[in-house]
């Protein structure tokens, strides 16, 4: 009788452990709720999200601006530093400083019977000038019609001696 009263006993003992099994997932169940973890869809920090997105939104816009002005700034010294555009700015260069040369010479030659007035034309502007043999007056007409008018002293012009001190 003791064996079956230990038979019965584990068969009690396991019966009140099913019972304390099932019983416990009911105890320990919850009620399931589903949440979005995006803010279109819960509204939980909904103006934040839409505030990242809008600050990505520019940065990338600002970005790709910056890209295309780079790349047009590149294009244009590029395009400065070809051999024939570098070969134009020599050339100009050295007609000006030519030009430059024969309108002194011209103006402030001393020995030579140099011309007293005379008109030069370049790139649309219109340029006077003339001497009474102290000064030289430069009168210089642009493209508009606005003038501007330079007087220079014969006697000091190209005067470079230098003093005792240097």
């Amino acid at each position: 009788m003791k064996k079956e009263l230990t038979n019965l006993q584990l068969l009690v003992g396991a019966i009140v452990c099913i019972g304390l099994v099932t019983l416990s997932h009911t105890v320990l169940a919850d009620e399931m709720v589903h949440k979005f973890k995006s803010p279109s869809f819960n509204g939980q920090g909904i103006s934040a999200h839409y505030l990242t997105i809008e600050n990505q939104e520019a940065s990338r816009k600002k970005e790709f601006k910056e890209a295309i002005a780079a790349l047009k700034e590149e294009a244009e010294r590029d395009a400065q530093n070809t051999t024939l555009a570098r070969f134009i700015k020599n050339l100009e260069s050295r007609i000006y400083s030519q030009l430059s040369r024969d309108l002194v010479d011209n103006l402030f030659a001393d020995g030579i019977s140099s011309a007293s007035s005379g008109i030069i034309s370049l790139e649309g502007n219109t340029i006077e000038y003339s001497s009474d043999g102290i000064t030289v007056t430069l009168k210089v007409t642009d493209s508009e019609g606005n003038v501007t008018e330079i007087t220079i002293p014969i006697g000091s012009f190209g005067d470079f001696s230098l003093g005792t001190d240097g």
